[in-house]
């Protein structure tokens, strides 16, 4: 696995599909990006298992 993957998700605000690129080199994080579509900010939660397995969620802002 690269440090580096994409991910689709589907935005929380206006429900678009974007593209983003996470570091899988931290087994777990969280921080804060922009919908490429409405520009709101996405909380977006990564977690790495074992190397192989990645878990993106993200969320609004106030949930």
């Amino acid at each position: 696995m690269s440090l580096l993957e994409t991910r689709d998700v589907h935005c929380p605000y206006c429900g678009e599909r974007i593209e983003l690129l996470v570091d899988c080199s931290v087994a777990e994080q969280e921080y804060t990006e922009d919908c490429f579509v409405c520009c709101r900010p996405i909380i977006v939660h990564l977690a790495v298992e074992d190397q192989e397995h990645i878990s993106v969620s993200v969320r609004t802002e106030n949930e």
